[in-house]
């Protein structure tokens, strides 16, 4: 992986419609070149989040109570929630680059970065005519703990990655996630027991700032 120095920005819970709204200022800052390549992470209230592929079938049943907000991000249904790290990532694509190149660079860093929390874990390659299996999945267990959407516009990317770190995993349970009735969705608590927010935002910015 080449060198792609990133500026980190850190928040804590912030509504989804609200992130929304500053990603869309940052990545217009982005593409003026007012501001460097960006890595925001910060966490979100319940939320499920669909992409435009997402088919009705695979929505919650509207009693759980958990908003549904379409997105433009690539990508089927996504939760998001507490206890869970979102990464929003900013960045200036090179022109022999495209969204899918560094899509598979950031699972690559996660990848390291989760290596560094003492879980092993891998990205997949998807087999022909199957769904996507763009993420991050566990080796030793083979369920899934990262999730991954991001577009690009202007030649910059927007939305980006979602860790689950040590939050309620039943609202994964509620709806289809990712296109995948059967994947098994997992967290860093679940694998390998207690980890904090603040270890894991610490490893997740050192695998970025580091590759």
């Amino acid at each position: 992986m080449k060198a792609r120095p990133l500026t980190l920005i850190q928040d804590d819970l912030v509504d989804y419609d609200k992130a929304m709204e500053r990603m869309t200022d940052l990545v217009g800052e982005r593409q003026r070149d007012e501001r460097p390549d960006t890595l925001w992470l910060l966490s979100h209230p319940s939320v499920y989040t669909v992409g435009r592929r997402t088919p009705a079938a695979h929505l919650p049943d509207p009693s759980r109570g958990i908003p549904v907000v379409e997105t433009g991000r690539g990508g089927q249904l996504t939760y998001h929630g507490p206890g869970q790290l979102v990464g929003y990532l900013i960045v200036k694509l090179a022109e022999d680059e495209g969204i899918v190149d560094y899509v598979r660079e950031v699972e690559l860093r996660l990848v390291d970065a989760l290596d560094r929390m003492g879980l092993p874990a891998e990205r997949r390659d998807t087999p022909p005519g199957s769904e996507l299996l763009t993420g991050v999945w566990t080796k030793e267990t083979g369920r899934k703990i990262v999730s991954i959407g991001m577009r690009q516009s202007r030649g910059v990317t927007s939305h980006g990655f979602a860790l689950n770190v040590d939050g309620d995993l039943s609202p994964w349970q509620w709806a289809v996630a990712c296109g995948m009735p059967d994947v098994d969705m997992t967290s860093l608590r679940r694998e390998v027991g207690e980890t904090t927010m603040d270890e894991v935002r610490a490893a997740v910015a050192a695998s970025f700032a580091a590759a």
